[in-house]
């Protein structure tokens, strides 16, 4: 993504998610985001978008093989999850003693 400015994400690492969209969409289930990677807008979580690599073998994998990862999705196709609702929820940024602080539309506590 080539942009002047770089683009504020409302998930981070460590977030509670629901995918909302694509092969392993469920709304009632929440994962864990690994990572954020800002620059393409997409996310890793857990558990979501697995698939199959073959290694070769190396210094670190003597074997190689066959190895099961988690490929990155779009970050529009998760949702942050409001464990208070206890369903997924939109968010609205506001500024407290000079610190962002997320606040979760439905229920209205900080994330």
């Amino acid at each position: 993504m080539k942009t002047r400015f770089k683009p504020k994400f409302n998930i981070r690492k460590g977030d509670k998610v629901v995918v909302i969209t694509g092969d392993d969409k469920d709304l009632t289930k929440t994962r864990t985001v690994k990572k954020v990677l800002v620059d393409q807008s997409r996310v890793i979580v857990e558990g979501v978008n697995v698939v199959t690599k073959h290694t070769k073998p190396s210094a670190q994998n003597t074997k190689g093989g066959i190895v099961k990862m988690e490929a990155p999705i779009h970050i529009s196709n998760v949702m942050l999850w409001d464990a208070k609702e206890k369903a997924p929820a939109k968010i609205k940024r506001v500024r407290e003693n000079g610190k962002t602080v997320r606040i979760s539309k439905k229920s209205g506590d900080k994330i």
